[in-house]
């Protein structure tokens, strides 16, 4: 066994192990299927690791780009300490009402704020009405966007505050100079402009899974 066949198999042993995905999680994910949404949701063990990611930084005000029915916010609010709270942006009235059902079934309807329509109108109104700075950014939505959300989300950080970048290997595709895919060029632009940014320090990890090969990007804002 090798390739895809052993990654998942890995992926696998990692989730028995060391995963509890409860009747929360496993509804949001099947709700989404029911509602047609793309299941394109974080795997466990990611979203695992974006829970923790939020307890290790003591993340209060945390913010989600790409919202689907509602699998990786729950992880990510259940990281939230006391008083902490979710904004969480999604483009699809109909994604958006799943993940509303999602919340309130696990029983975090009252830390999560769903905000409807194109993420970046989001980002500006928020940018214009002065909301304060964020601790950790999670992106994953249309990648063809990345490098505008790293503009705007930027705007809504300050020194400490983690974004994390999801779906950025795309198979490989992101080392191809050739490329002509929007997703692909996307990711690149993001990566380049993160690269760039004097107050940015920024890794790329690789990642094989149940999803297949990808992999994120985790960068700190330090001034």
């Amino acid at each position: 066994m090798t390739g895809p066949e052993q990654w998942r198999a890995v992926d696998d042993y990692f989730v028995d192990l060391l995963i509890t995905e409860d009747d929360a999680l496993r509804s949001a994910h099947d709700a989404g299927i029911r509602g047609d949404v793309p299941a394109i949701e974080v795997s466990p063990t990611q979203g695992q690791f974006l829970s923790l990611l939020v307890r290790i930084t003591g993340a209060k005000r945390v913010l989600e780009l790409g919202t689907l029915a509602g699998y990786s916010g729950v992880w990510l609010a259940r990281g939230l300490p006391e008083g902490g709270r979710l904004i969480t942006c999604e483009f699809e009235p109909k994604h958006a009402q799943i993940a509303a059902a999602t919340f309130a079934e696990a029983g975090l309807a009252d830390l999560i704020e769903i905000r409807v329509g194109p993420a970046l109108d989001t980002l500006d109104a928020m940018i214009a009405a002065g909301d304060p700075p964020f601790d950790l950014v999670f992106i994953d939505a249309d990648k063809n966007n990345y490098p505008h959300y790293l503009d705007r989300v930027l705007r809504l950080s300050r020194p400490g505050t983690v974004i994390v970048g999801d779906n950025v290997v795309r198979r490989g595709a992101v080392a191809d100079a050739g490329s002509t895919d929007p997703m692909v060029n996307g990711v690149q632009d993001f990566l380049a402009a993160a690269s760039r940014h004097p107050g940015l320090t920024t890794t790329a990890l690789q990642t094989v899974g149940r999803k297949g090969w990808d992999g994120f990007s985790i960068s700190l804002v330090e001034g």
